[in-house]
């Protein structure tokens, strides 16, 4: 196994996923269920833990074996959405959360008896303006006391515990918006028996299962502060680069999926005594999308490789989940195109997967948010407004 191919996990990881085919998730599509048996597969193989180090009963990996467990769950027109949170988000608690933190999460994480999939960071007065987050959690003795809402709370109904982004202290003159916010981790059963936090679910055009979430003085215990008390901005921020990589190589999962799907129609469909894909206007849609796949997917590569050497791949990061999210759409448009009708037909889960890879084309990121960031940050240009 070679650190670019990875060609043994992806081969076990798509044995696993032809447990599941479009059947299964069309059933759950219709009834806006949760994939609890894909989630539950994909545990017990160890491949939710595949970050987590080995210490803590993990496999120890890097980020290029995460990367190809999942696009390879997309490639085989699977939905890693439900639980790829679980593969990045521990990484704030692994880097920053103390010892007994650790000791006492990460292995439960790592064997599935805790399920970490919730993420309480964006806010609907806030969105991606994270320093104008307005939950609070004051410090009451040995507590803090949580106030606010957060939204797109993606997977809290199917989450033992949530890292929760709010403020513990109040803007200041002279104070970066970005100061005095923290990390806490809750005990999302105990914080719902509480009565002090609420989960609505929000539907939308996908099975996402996100959620909105209330707090109400909820009190949680100060020593699940994870890091320093108003350092939490900066906590999360190094996590966003390993996030952005893997919702790239899923994008890039579900660009193949498409592009083979239409090959293949492609060639069996025959129209007028020959196939569909004899006809220069079907062929080249489908070769334009694999090589913006191709470029795509070199991108994330070169992020990973950036990533596993110890760089900043802040750039590379946000440019392989940009191209990725547009080849995956491009090649869902395509894949739409090729099939005609048969392409919004439930039977055949192109709809499906067009819907599921539009929305990275908004979250985590937005693409114009990616486009502002290079031309500040990359190429030097004035800050927008």
């Amino acid at each position: 196994m070679t650190q670019t191919s990875y060609d043994d996990i992806r081969d076990a990881v798509a044995r696993l996923c032809a447990d599941f085919p479009g059947a299964y998730w069309r059933a759950l599509d219709r009834e806006r269920g949760y994939p609890t048996d894909f989630v539950q597969a994909l545990t017990d193989a160890g491949w939710l833990s595949a970050l987590i180090p080995e210490e803590f009963g993990g496999a120890g990996l890097p980020l290029g074996a995460a990367a190809a467990i999942l696009e390879e769950i997309q490639r085989q027109g699977c939905n890693g959405g439900a639980c790829h949170a679980q593969m990045y988000t521990m990484g704030t608690l692994l880097r920053h959360g103390n010892e007994a933190q650790r000791r006492t999460l990460l292995p439960k994480i790592a064997s599935g008896a805790l399920r970490l999939q919730a993420f309480g960071v964006t806010e609907p007065t806030s969105g991606t303006d994270t320093g104008a987050l307005k939950t609070t959690a004051r410090r009451e003795g040995d507590e803090y006391v949580i106030n606010g809402q957060k939204i797109w709370t993606s997977r809290a109904e199917h989450s033992d515990l949530m890292l929760l982004l709010a403020r513990t202290s109040p803007l200041g003159d002279g104070m970066k918006k970005t100061q005095g916010l923290s990390v806490i981790w809750l005990d999302m059963k105990a914080a719902l028996a509480s009565g002090a936090m609420t989960i609505r679910p929000i539907q939308t055009m996908m099975n996402h299962a996100t959620t909105e979430v209330f707090f109400d003085n909820l009190r949680v215990p100060a020593e699940n502060l994870i890091g320093e008390e108003g350092k939490g901005f900066r906590y999360i921020l190094t996590g966003m680069n390993a996030e952005r990589i893997l919702i790239a190589a899923e994008c890039v999962g579900d660009a193949k999926w498409f592009i083979e799907r239409s090959v293949d129609y492609a060639k069996g469909r025959h129209v007028f005594g020959r196939a569909i894909g004899q006809n220069q206007g079907v062929q080249f849609p489908i070769a334009k999308a694999y090589a913006n796949m191709r470029a795509a997917e070199l991108m994330v590569a070169e992020a990973v490789r950036l990533y596993e050497a110890g760089g900043n791949p802040g750039a590379e990061a946000n440019m392989a989940k940009m191209l990725a999210a547009d080849a995956s759409f491009e090649a869902a448009n395509v894949a739409i195109q090729t099939h005609g009708g048969f392409g919004f037909a439930e039977e055949y889960d192109i709809e499906r997967k067009f819907r599921e890879t539009r929305l990275y084309q908004v979250a985590p990121i937005s693409t114009n948010l990616i486009l502002s960031y290079l031309s500040e940050h990359v190429l030097g240009l004035p800050r927008s407004f």
